[in-house]
C-alpha cells in the first residue's frame, strides 16, 4: 500500500512539474525587467501559505528538510505566479529573500560561523576528555534527575547574553549530566529552549534588549531602553515559562508527547525515535588526562570574551558607556569574534596542559564542522522561507489586521497583540522580525502611558511564544542542535507546554488591560499558571520516583 501511494505521489509531482514547464514556456517573463513587480497574492492571506505548508508537512512527515524546501518552493511559485523560471530565480537569487542572499547576509553568515566555532569547541572539549570528566564529576555531585534538570535551568538563566549562545553552550555542558540521569533529549531541548529566548527577553543586558530598543522608532518620542525595562514585569509568557519549568521539574510532571519521551528515558532510551546523526561527535580515543577544568575553563572564557566583544562592537572601548554599548552591539559579529578568540585560547590551554596534541586539535576542526551541518542546513532553509514570506507581504497583511481592529479593542488590545504576534512569529519563525513589525503599530495606537508598555510587552511575549512553537524558528533549531535531539521530537514535545503557557498568558493580558498594574496582573498570572499545572497533574499523574 505504501509503495502504491509513493508511486502515485511521484506521478502527481511529475505531472505538476510538466504542467509548470509548459506554463512557463507559454508565458515567458522578462527576468531583466522586474522593477516594480508585485505578485497577485501580495499582502493577502495566501502570503501565509508557504510557512503553513512547511509546518504542517514537518509535523506530519517528521522530516524537516523536505518540508522546509517545499515551503520555500511553494513561496517562490506563489511569488512568481507559478512561472517556474522566475520561481527558481526568486528562490536562489532574489536580493530580498533568495537563499544565496540570505546566506551572504553578514548577520546570518556570522551566526553560521559561530555555529561552526561552537561545534569545534564541543569537539575539542570531548576529545580532551573535559566532557567525560564533567560527566563523572556530575555523577558524584548531582545525585538525581531533578537535580540535573534544575542545574540545566539555572545554567540557562545565567547565560542571558544571547539565545543562540545559550542554546549551544548549555547543551554542550549539560548533555553529559542529563544523559547520566536518564533525562530524555527532548526534555533537555525543551529546558534549553525555555531558558534561551524567555530569559534573554527579560534581561536588560542581552542582544534581545538591544533588538527591542532598536525596534522603537527614533521619532516615537519614547526612550527604547527605558521602555524595555518597564515591559519586564508585564512579559508574562517569559516569566510564566520559567515558573512552569521549575514546577514541572520539581513535581516530576510531564504531559503530552513529552511524557512518553521521559518514561522511555527512564527505561534507558533517551531518544525514543532514534539517535540523530548530529549527536555523533568524536568517538575516537579520548584523552585520559582530561579534567573538569578542561570543560569549565573554555566555557567560562567563552562567556567572558563574548561579553567583551559585545560591548566592543557597541563602542565601549571608544568611550561609550556600558549600557549604551551593549544596546548598540552587533551580536553576530561579537559572537564570531568571541568564538574565534575562544578557539585560540583553548588551543594554547590544551597544549600547555598536554591533553591534546597539535594533530588531534586539527582533526577536531572538521569533526566540529560536520556536527553542525544539520542545523546549518535547517537554518539556511528557514531563513529562505522567511524571505519568501516577506516577499509575499505577509507582514503587511498581519499589520493591516492589527491596525483595522485595534481602535475598537482598547483594554483587550494587549491580549489581541499577543495572539497576533504569536501567529506571526509561528508562521515566519522570527521573534525579532515580529516585534520589529508590531511595535511601531502599537506605538501608533498607544503613543505613551501604561497601555503602551503593556501592549509592547504583549508583543514581545507573543513573539517569543510563537518562536517556541514554530519548527522553522532558528532558536528552536539550535535548541535541538544543543541537545542533539531529533528536531521534530523537540517541536512536538514542546508545543503542548508552550500552548499551555500561552493560554494562561493571554488571560493574564486581558486582566492587565483592565487593571493596568503589574503588581496585580503578574501575581494573578502566576496563580493561574500554578492552578493550571495542578489540574494537569491531577489528570495526568506524576512520573515515578527515582530508584
Amino acid at each position: 500500500m505504501k509503495r502504491k501511494i509513493g508511486k502515485v505521489g511521484l506521478l502527481l509531482i511529475l505531472i505538476a512539474v510538466i504542467g509548470l514547464i509548459i506554463y512557463t514556456v507559454s508565458n515567458p517573463v522578462d527576468m531583466s525587467n522586474l522593477e516594480g513587480y508585485e505578485p497577485s497574492a501580495y499582502a493577502t492571506w495566501i502570503a501565509l501559505l508557504p510557512p503553513v505548508i512547511a509546518i504542517v508537512l514537518a509535523l506530519v512527515t517528521k522530516e524537516v528538510y523536505s518540508s522546509l524546501l517545499l515551503g520555500v518552493l511553494s513561496g517562490a511559485l506563489i511569488y512568481s505566479n507559478f512561472n517556474l523560471e522566475m520561481a527558481l530565480n526568486t528562490m536562489f537569487f532574489n536580493e530580498e529573500g533568495g537563499m544565496l542572499y540570505k546566506i551572504s547576509d553578514t548577520f546570518n553568515a556570522g551566526i553560521l560561523v559561530f555555529l561552526i566555532f561552537l561545534g569545534i569547541l564541543v569537539a575539542l572539549m570531548n576529545k580532551a576528555g573535559g566532557s567525560a570528566a564533567f560527566g563523572k564529576w556530575a555523577v558524584k555531585h548531582i545525585k538525581t534527575r531533578i537535580g540535573a534538570q534544575i542545574a540545566t535551568i539555572v545554567l540557562g538563566m545565567l547565560i542571558f547574553i544571547d539565545d543562540y549562545f545559550n542554546c549551544l553552550t548549555v547543551g554542550s555542558v549539560m548533555r553529559p549530566v542529563t544523559d547520566t540521569h536518564k533525562v530524555s533529549r527532548a526534555k533537555l531541548a525543551y529546558l534549553i529552549d525555555a531558558t534561551a529566548a524567555p530569559v534573554c527577553i527579560i534581561a536588560p543586558i542581552s542582544s534581545w534588549a538591544a533588538a527591542v530598543t532598536s525596534s522603537v522608532p527614533e521619532d516615537a518620542g519614547v526612550n527604547g531602553f527605558q521602555t524595555f525595562i518597564r515591559t519586564i514585569p508585564y512579559n508574562f509568557y517569559a516569566i510564566l515559562t520559567i515558573i512552569m519549568m521549575f514546577y514541572l521539574t520539581i513535581r516530576r510532571l510531564d504531559f503530552g508527547p513529552m511524557k512518553k519521551h521521559e518514561l522511555n528515558a527512564y527505561k534507558g532510551d533517551l531518544f525514543t525515535s532514534g539517535q540523530e546523526d548530529i549527536s555523533k561527535m568524536i568517538e575516537e580515543q579520548i584523552s585520559k588526562k582530561g579534567k573538569v577544568i578542561d570543560l569549565i575553563v573554555p566555557v567560562l572564557f567563552l562567556i567572558g570574551i563574548c561579553v567583551c566583544t559585545m560591548v566592543y562592537t557597541g563602542g565601549f572601548f571608544s568611550g561609550v558607556d556600558f549600557v549604551t554599548a551593549f544596546g548598540d552591539a552587533d551580536a553576530s559579529a561579537a559572537l564570531v569574534l568571541g568564538g574565534f578568540i575562544t578557539i585560540l585560547f583553548t588551543f594554547f590551554f590544551y597544549l600547555i596542559r598536554g591533553v591534546l596534541t597539535f594533530d588531534e586539535f586539527m582533526k577536531c576542526i572538521p569533526e566540529g564542522f560536520k556536527a553542525m551541518v544539520a542545523p546549518i542546513l535547517i537554518l539556511t532553509l528557514a531563513w529562505t522561507l522567511s524571505g519568501m514570506t516577506n516577499l509575499l507581504g505577509a507582514k503587511y497583511f498581519v499589520a493591516g489586521l492589527v491596525e483595522g481592529s485595534a481602535a475598537a479593542l482598547q483594554s483587550m488590545l494587549p491580549a489581541f497583540v499577543f495572539l497576533v504576534a504569536l501567529g506571526l512569529a509561528f508562521a515566519t519563525g522570527t521573534s525579532w522580525g515580529t516585534f520589529g513589525i508590531l511595535i511601531p503599530i502599537v506605538l501608533g495606537v498607544f503613543p505613551s502611558g501604561e497601555m503602551m508598555v503593556i501592549s509592547i510587552a504583549s508583543c514581545l511575549a507573543g513573539a517569543v511564544c510563537g518562536d517556541h512553537c514554530s519548527p522553522i524558528s532558528d532558536t528552536t533549531i539550535m535548541a535541538s542542535a544543543g541537545a542533539q535531539s531529533n528536531h521534530i521530537n523537540h517541536v512536538s514535545t514542546q508545543l503542548p507546554y508552550a500552548l499551555t503557557c500561552a493560554a494562561v498568558s493571554c488571560v493574564t493580558y486581558i486582566i492587565a488591560g483592565f487593571v493596568k498594574n503589574p503588581y496585580i496582573s503578574l501575581p494573578a498570572g502566576i496563580i493561574l499558571m500554578i492552578l493550571t499545572l495542578i489540574i494537569i497533574e491531577k489528570v495526568t499523574g506524576r512520573e515515578p520516583e527515582e530508584k
